[in-house]
């Protein structure tokens, strides 16, 4: 029989973000402080979601308000990477992108704190845009999942695959 393992990935459910993305819209749209300030949330491409507003500071509340769907759906807010509002013509533009996959930066950074701060005998591969963690117990891997999620990688983590 093969060791335990369990997947690291840094993955987001569209279909939740596209339900925060629509409950934004119905929210700005009906919230009295909003109105005629042409406030709008949008899809811009696959993975791009941009924000505009007349005024900076109406803009920067729309993706408070965005921010706070996201976390009702349980999408951790480090899995949406934006900029700050930005004069585009006459409206101020903020656009961010859902942030997919573990860089092989990062699984490298995550690959050394499991080597250097877990228990013995447990390896991490890095298998694309994920990474494999095994070991001889499931409880190392128990100690392994704590460990990464006291840790700030600057990602969203979910765990996978555990068997």
């Amino acid at each position: 029989m093969a060791d335990p393992s369990f997947d690291v990935v840094s993955k987001v459910d569209r279909q939740e973000v596209d339900n925060a993305l629509n409950q934004t819209a119905k929210e700005l749209s009906t919230r009295f402080d909003f109105r005629g300030t042409g406030a709008e949330v949008k899809w811009t491409g696959e993975e791009a979601i941009a924000i505009q507003a007349e005024t900076e500071e109406r803009c920067a509340a729309a993706l408070e308000v965005f921010k706070e769907k996201l976390v009702k759906r349980n999408i951790s807010q480090k899995a949406f990477d934006h900029g700050e509002p930005a004069l585009s013509g006459k409206v101020y533009r903020l656009t961010g992108t859902l942030v997919q996959g573990i860089s092989s930066e990062k699984a490298k950074e995550i690959a050394k704190k499991v080597r250097e701060e877990g228990p013995k005998g447990v390896q991490a591969q890095i298998q694309g845009d994920q990474l494999r963690v095994s070991g001889k117990k499931k409880d190392h891997l128990q100690e392994v999942i704590a460990l990464l999620k006291a840790g700030d990688f600057g990602i969203a983590l979910q765990f996978t695959n555990y068997r």
